[in-house]
């Protein structure tokens, strides 16, 4: 999982669903995928034990909790381990109003403690690793100082793999979506922490949307690099590559219409199952990104897969208008 985590696709809401995983596995055997976060009392409280639903394929696949309640977030890694999720990892850096509401996310920058008793009980209830994903500080706190503090708590509690996204949360004053891009990315600090816990296994997160970007966060001495929304919105870009340039292996498929023709059989199952076809191709639009076609591709794919009844005929027909192109450009 270590290695796994050199780089991995960030857990993002509505976005890294089971379809999702499944269409960036394609791309890449051996990045880690994050699952989209779950509260921890959405499966204990709730019995929402769908919402662990993945397909083998994904593997190394990890699960992203929420939750402050130390009893409840073990109980929740119990099921997430006997769900078959090779990591647990807790939320501690979405800013969003719904989250703070529930007292979990970025807000639990304020109680180190607390995170450490979270994870200490997870770490006890699982084999599997348990991680923090956070920030570095929130509102008025100055991270030089309270993020090493966090981190020896964490460490202390048993966490050995933490991801850091490098910039503030403002839980006051922005939204989720400004938070996401208004404060400051600060990579000095965080490389700053992997000097002071070089036991820790460190991943940098916020603003790196390239395999370029990603390789000078490494040569900094990080350990690992998470990417978001980039991976999701230009996920050749970053992923069709990655087994080669990342982990010195070969590249799981040559191009970005072998993916698409790839996942023909896994969208025909999803049909037979009374799906929808817009629920997985929604996280193929971006598939052929800044290349010649994209515009058609993701134009026949927005209106037509929305459509009752829409079936492969959709796909072959956005398919066509890349391939096209690339005949025609040939």
């Amino acid at each position: 999982m270590n290695k796994a985590a050199r780089l991995s696709v960030a857990p993002m809401l509505d976005w890294t669903d089971r379809h999702c995983r499944y269409f960036h596995r394609l791309m890449s055997s051996r990045a880690l995928l994050y699952a989209e976060m779950v509260t921890a009392p959405a499966l204990v409280r709730g019995g929402a034990r769908h919402l662990l639903e993945y397909n083998a394929a994904e593997h190394p696949v990890a699960i992203q909790l929420g939750g402050s309640d130390p009893t409840e977030l073990a109980q929740a890694a119990r099921m997430a381990e006997e769900a078959g999720y090779d990591e647990v990892n807790l939320n501690v850096g979405c800013p969003s109003d719904r989250v703070q509401s529930g007292f979990f996310g970025a807000v639990l920058m304020e109680r180190p403690g607390l995170v450490a008793d979270c994870v200490a009980e997870m770490a006890a209830m699982v084999r599997v690793p348990v991680t923090v994903k956070c920030r570095i500080g929130v509102d008025e706190q100055e991270p030089r100082d309270v993020l090493p503090e966090f981190l020896e708590q964490i460490r202390a509690a048993g966490v050995r793999r933490v991801t850091i996204h490098a910039r503030k949360a403002w839980l006051q004053g922005l939204s989720p979506k400004e938070n996401r891009d208004i404060p400051p990315l600060d990579y000095p600090l965080v490389h700053e922490m992997k000097r002071a816990f070089p036991d820790l296994h460190i991943s940098i997160n916020g603003g790196i949307a390239s395999l370029e970007a990603a390789k000078a966060q490494l040569a900094e001495g990080l350990d690992g690099v998470m990417i978001g929304r980039a991976a999701y919105h230009q996920p050749a870009d970053i992923l069709l590559e990655a087994d080669e340039r990342t982990f010195g292996e070969a590249a799981r498929v040559s191009s970005a219409v072998e993916v698409a023709e790839r996942m023909r059989p896994y969208i025909a199952r999803h049909l037979e199952a009374g799906g929808r076809l817009h629920q997985v191709t929604r996280h193929m639009l971006g598939l052929f990104a800044g290349k010649p076609g994209a515009r058609g591709w993701r134009r026949t794919l927005s209106e037509g897969a929305s459509r009752s009844g829409a079936g492969l005929e959709v796909l072959d027909a956005a398919l066509d208008c890349v391939t096209t192109v690339q005949v025609e450009e040939g």
